[in-house]
């Protein structure tokens, strides 16, 4: 036996300067102290003006603690992974496992098929045994134009793939690497190939943007493939039977490269759909692919990734087995989550899309807490976990299974046979949903999915590379993003209010450290009352004059100072130390506040109303797409608007109810019609002005924009009439 042979395939870390942290929250905890202290002892007595928004504000203060506190516990304790290939490699080159990758998309407009098949393309390329690879892509928008690019990309992998491997490339998306690359001018050869397989990529994507913009796929092509032939029965996206299609057979000896080396499976599947069958969305289109994928190649891993989520590490595969195979801890390994991160993302991030902080401190965090919860992309899973079953101290993972296959089934024989696996009735009083595959009725499937492995007792990683593993694309409008927190933080709430509580579901089954993390996400939607209650109370009392705070010339108020000054602090340079600036930072700031009383307030809005039966689940897929002049007002970090959204008529309103205040507030000062105004009403003044100074951009979108982004009309006279009426009721 080699000397390394029973060295561990992975190291875990504590981070660095959790002393400095730990210092920061007790200084913040006494601090919060006093506050309390102040609000307890100067609680306006009864019948005097400013009671009950006194008590308001106190309770509003006691959730942020709380939820202060839920953080820390998260941040406490962060661990780093770091991983050994070479070790990996050494050990088990020759049995390493099957890998089923699993992508989804569910509409050609919004998620557009060059961008489908970049990341299939992306995914096909790995740094790793081809014959082992098996990528399955769901269309749950049945799309033909979606299938005849995923013919394009079988027939052009056969190209790219040792292109891939002679070149080095990375990122393998070829769209993200001929953006970015730079010809090699060294060798004449290797250049004439390069641009060969440049001009071969171009000719592939214009074809293919050509039909989709046509509209309808030509004679000439649906002879080229039987599988054009399906559609004939296809009623809509929304009623029509399965479409299994191996494109690609890895067991196929023809099965192979320019250079005569083996690709790897690929499969296109567009489940059956029927309107007296409910689909489940992503949940039911993930556990069609687990089925299907058990009979075509039964790999031992399963990689999920969304479509907009191309690889940019060819070696992620070998990253993530170092955790699954290490021979200490492997077994107990259920996923492997790896970073969401993206690629379209500006200088100051206006829409605060980066997740930086999330990404480099809460996830860690998590995982010193006892698992990673699982994000729905960029996650490797151990079969076992998604298809229901339980940890036991027994367990030994099979690395040689063998898929169920047999060799003599020809490659029609096993279409129609797994057909019969993603028909719409196939789940009918089955487990499947319940304790097998991922959750049904949760927007957030991905996370309740997470926890319920971590509760049948697998461990979890979170394992962050120096060259992140994928990167998708982020919103690129206020509105997509405000939607997007929308659905998460409904689908979150839901988990909470629910007997899949991590408090009830979790309770004897993971670390309360653990239960507690998973609050941080669960409770952004009663986020929303607190929040608007800040923005709103404390400024229309300031217009009625009634002071809510402690006078300047007070000791109370090195309390409130020095809590806002330390915490506000800390946060940007936490911010700066993962990537941002003090720009992008201000912008995490508007974007915390805007999406706190708009995306969680429509969020518990929609949860209550579906809980008293007035509405019914929906899945909003984030447009990918977006005009020239779209993305060239994300490019220069304007603001979009655009649109009467529901989600713009709140922010106006409570941005001119502020600076109607403020107004009142400054007017007085300056007037001195009352004195010792400014001393009495400093912080209230100077909330309601960082309040003012934070809406800048919504100001500038009411009154002085006048491109197609600003804010329409409809809402700039409804906003100044909601506010109005509110400062006329208020002086009343």
């Amino acid at each position: 036996m080699a000397k390394d042979d029973n060295l561990p395939l992975f190291e875990t870390k504590l981070a660095k300067g959790r002393i400095l942290f730990q210092f920061y929250s007790l200084l913040i905890f006494v601090g919060t102290c006093f506050i309390f202290a102040y609000r307890l002892s100067h609680i306006p007595a009864i019948g005097e003006p400013g009671r009950w928004a006194w008590i308001g504000l106190f309770c509003s203060e006691l959730w942020f603690c709380f939820y202060w506190f839920v953080t820390t516990v998260v941040r406490w304790n962060p661990i780093y992974r770091n991983t050994f290939k070479d070790r990996l490699s050494h050990r088990y080159e020759k049995a390493l496992p099957g890998i089923d990758i699993f992508v989804c998309t569910a509409d050609p407009v919004i998620e557009p098929p060059v961008m489908v098949i970049n990341t299939i393309l992306s995914v096909m390329a790995y740094d790793y045994p081809p014959e082992k690879l098996n990528v399955y892509l769901s269309d749950d928008g049945a799309s033909e134009f979606t299938f005849y690019a995923m013919l394009e990309a079988s027939r052009f992998s056969k190209i790219w793939l040792p292109f891939c491997k002679k070149f080095k490339v990375e990122p393998r998306s070829p769209e993200a690497y001929f953006r970015t690359a730079v010809e090699p001018l060294g060798e004449p050869v290797m250049a004439k190939e390069w641009s060969t397989v440049k001009m071969l990529y171009e000719d592939m994507k214009n074809r293919i943007e050509s039909i989709t913009k046509l509209g309808r796929i030509s004679e000439e092509i649906s002879k080229e493939h039987k599988g054009f032939n399906e559609w004939i029965l296809v009623a809509s996206p929304r009623d029509h039977q399965t479409i299994l299609q191996i494109l690609i057979d890895g067991r196929d000896s023809e099965a192979v490269d320019i250079q005569g080396r083996p690709l790897p499976t690929l499969v296109y599947l567009a489940r059956e759909k029927r309107p007296q069958y409910h689909h489940h969305f992503k949940a039911g289109a993930m556990n069609a692919m687990i089925r299907v994928s058990s009979r075509i190649s039964n790999s031992s891993i399963i990689l999920n990734v969304d479509c907009d989520m191309y690889s940019n590490n060819s070696t992620s595969i070998r990253e993530a087995l170092c955790f699954f195979m290490d021979g200490e801890k492997g077994n107990e390994v259920g996923f492997v989550q790896f970073p969401q991160a993206f690629e379209n993302l500006t200088k100051n991030d206006v829409y605060s899309s980066s997740l930086n902080v999330i990404m480099e401190m809460e996830m860690p965090g998590y995982d010193g807490n006892g698992g990673s919860c699982y994000i729905g992309t960029g996650c490797f899973h151990r079969r076992e976990t998604l298809s229901g079953q339980k940890y036991s101290k027994n367990f030994k993972a099979d690395w040689k299974r063998l898929s169920n296959r047999s060799v003599k089934e020809s490659t029609s024989v096993l279409e129609e046979k797994c057909k019969v696996l993603a028909s719409s009735s196939y789940e009918e009083n089955s487990q499947w949903g319940k304790e097998m595959g991922l959750k049904y009725d949760c927007a957030v499937e991905d996370l309740l999915t997470g926890l319920s492995i971590q509760c049948r007792g697998w461990k979890s990683i979170y394992f962050n590379p120096e060259r992140k593993g994928f990167l998708g694309v982020a919103p690129i409008t206020l509105l997509q993003s405000l939607v997007q927190h929308k659905r998460w933080s409904e689908g979150d709430f839901h988990i909470f209010a629910s007997r899949n509580c991590p408090f009830v579901l979790g309770y004897k089954k993971i670390p309360l450290k653990l239960q507690l993390s998973y609050c941080i996400y669960l409770l952004w939607a009663p986020n929303c009352l607190t929040t608007l209650y800040y923005v709103i109370v404390p400024s229309l009392c300031l217009l009625r004059g009634i002071s809510l705070f402690p006078h300047i010339s007070s000791s109370w108020v090195l309390a409130f100072v020095f809590v806002i000054f330390l915490h506000r602090t800390y946060s940007l340079g936490e911010f700066i130390r993962f990537g941002g600036t003090f720009k992008g930072w201000w912008n995490d700031q508007r974007m915390w506040l805007y999406k706190r009383t708009t995306s969680y307030f429509f969020g518990l809005l929609d949860y209550i109303l579906k809980r008293l039966g007035f509405s019914k689940s929906a899945f909003v897929v984030t447009t990918k797409v977006a005009d020239d002049d779209v993305s060239q007002r994300y490019e220069q970090e304007v603001m979009e608007f655009g649109t009467s959204s529901p989600m713009f008529t709140i922010l106006a309103t409570l941005a001119l109810l502020n600076a109607f205040c403020f107004l009142g507030a400054l007017k007085r000062v300056i007037a001195n019609v009352e004195i010792l105004f400014w001393e009495r009403f400093a912080l209230q003044i100077l909330l309601c002005g960082l309040l003012v100074l934070i809406n800048l951009p919504v100001y500038q979108g009411l009154f002085f924009r006048k491109d197609v982004a600003s804010l329409p009309t409809s809402v700039t006279f409804k906003s100044t009439m909601f506010a109005l009426l509110a400062c006329a009721i208020t002086l009343y």
